[in-house]
């Protein structure tokens, strides 16, 4: 490597842990958002009614001028963008989990657009709920083969290698009608959580020199194929770290900024990376790989893997704190906000596949979450309306609880005697106050986060406004929350 690449790792080390000492992950994310909210591609072609059905998530849909056409079959229409990075020489199709009707369409791009391999980085069932179809024939099977007579294809399984974090399978795709053959590779990555990233980058970097060694990125075949369960966070995250990678390979100090190379990419296919954690897992991966990626045999942990790794594991840590007092979550919508536990669910659930593995529901997704304006709008009104409803004088505050707090207190205060009413209000009274007091430190933790911001440096990114506001009404205060992260 030479002094010209070290140092631009220096320069990514430099941002990562400025971004890291102040906290702003969510605000770089945010701004990266914001700017590609500028975008004006059109999505006209997966608003067609017989279209609509092959999407997996409403909000997630392809833009026109890079989607991926069928050339035969029932349709031309398939969920997944041609992701072009000229001066990379890289090219990756992103697509989205197959339905159990659009396996066939996914097999015949595999076939048309002469892919070496497939690289799935999401388990079939996540969450309790399915992510994705089992598309391609696995061992334990009774057959080892599966048929897609909508288009004509034949699939068997060859062989497989297992890894501690990702299994590479060979698979047999054969045209019935030639009766052409090929042998497709489908790297399956089984450690990497919804909406999440892998423990550490070290697992991720074998992976990636893995699928590079098999050739399956090489200029000389086909575009690979990337999914996750819509194709845009961990799919994502995928391909802005090989991306970044290369560049500072070939080209060092001067080659790679990660937020203009993750704008870029976004303007072929929507909403790559989901998070601001993805953001942060992406530059500590692109930190470790620049300093020598490593081989399958022999990694080199430095400090930026172990600062990562305490990092994380503290995150975590207090994740799961502060869900120790709420019901286990439901997996959330694609578009679903990071600040759950600060802000009510104001998105409808997520697309499942029904039992025919066809249709979403009824409401749609939203792709951006409402402005903080608009939500403080919303929010007193609703608040307003209830206080004049009700007559009440309790502290209202926004948290992940709220809707089933008020449902769960609506059912039993039905049923219940007048002492037992009296016993539950001051209950949910009491209950209130400990979440107020908590919502204020976290409060005063923001003021001071945003204070700090203040003397970040100023070419990062553009500010997010934060919104505070108290009102009194009859002698209870309300207060509303507002911070608001983004979502992808």
């Amino acid at each position: 490597m030479t002094n010209e690449t070290q140092d631009a790792v220096s320069n990514v080390e430099t941002e990562y842990l400025q971004i890291n000492s102040t906290e702003t992950w969510p605000l770089i994310y945010q701004h990266i958002r914001h700017e590609s909210c500028n975008f004006e591609y059109t999505l006209n072609e997966s608003k067609k009614l017989q279209n609509k059905i092959l999407n997996r998530y409403r909000d997630v849909a392809p833009y026109d001028h890079t989607r991926v056409i069928l050339k035969k079959g029932p349709c031309d229409y398939i969920n997944a963008n041609l992701i072009k990075v000229e001066r990379a020489h890289r090219q990756y199709i992103l697509t989205q989990g197959p339905l159990p009707s659009t396996a066939g369409h996914f097999w015949l791009m595999v076939w048309e657009q002469n892919s070496k391999a497939i690289l799935m980085l999401n388990k079939v069932i996540e969450k309790n709920q399915v992510k994705c179809h089992q598309y391609w024939p696995l061992e334990s099977s009774s057959s080892h083969t599966m048929m897609f007579p909508d288009v004509n294809l034949k699939v068997e399984f060859v062989s497989k290698t297992q890894s501690s974090d990702y299994t590479t399978n060979t698979l047999k795709l054969t045209d019935m009608e030639t009766m052409e053959s090929r042998n497709i590779l489908h790297f399956h990555y089984t450690t990497w959580p919804d909406f999440g990233v892998p423990q550490s980058p070290t697992a991720f970097l074998r992976f990636l020199v893995d699928v590079r060694s098999s050739g399956a990125l090489d200029i000389n075949v086909g575009p690979p194929i990337v999914h996750c369960s819509a194709g845009i966070g961990r799919s994502g995250t995928f391909c802005l770290v090989d991306t970044c990678l290369v560049l500072i390979e070939e080209n060092g100090l001067n080659s790679v900024n990660v937020r203009e190379v993750l704008l870029e990419m976004r303007q072929s296919r929507m909403g790559l990376i989901q998070t601001p954690d993805q953001l942060r897992f992406s530059y500590a991966a692109i930190i470790e790989g620049a300093k020598g990626l490593p081989s399958n045999n022999n990694l080199e942990i430095d400090s930026i893997t172990n600062h990562y790794d305490v990092v994380n594991n503290e995150i975590l840590s207090n994740s799961s704190l502060e869900d120790d007092d709420e019901p286990p979550p439901l997996p959330p919508p694609r578009g679903d906000s990071l600040t759950r536990s600060m802000m009510a669910d104001l998105t409808p659930s997520p697309i499942t596949e029904n039992e025919n593995g066809i249709g979403p529901p009824n409401k749609p997704l939203p792709m951006e979450p409402p402005t903080s304006t608009d939500l403080i709008k919303n929010t007193v009104t609703t608040i307003t309306n209830n206080t004049h409803d009700n007559n009440s004088h309790d502290m209202i505050i926004l948290d992940s609880t709220k809707s089933d707090d008020t449902n769960s207190n609506t059912n039993s205060n039905s049923e219940s005697s007048p002492s037992d009413k009296s016993e539950i209000r001051h209950r949910h009274q009491h209950e209130k106050k400990e979440r107020i007091a908590a919502q204020v430190r976290e409060m005063k933790r923001r003021q001071k986060e945003s204070e700090d911001w203040k003397k970040f440096k100023r070419s990062l990114f553009m500010p997010v406004t934060i919104g505070i506001g108290t009102v009194l009404i009859g002698g209870g205060m309300i207060a509303i929350y507002g911070y608001f992260y983004s979502r992808g």
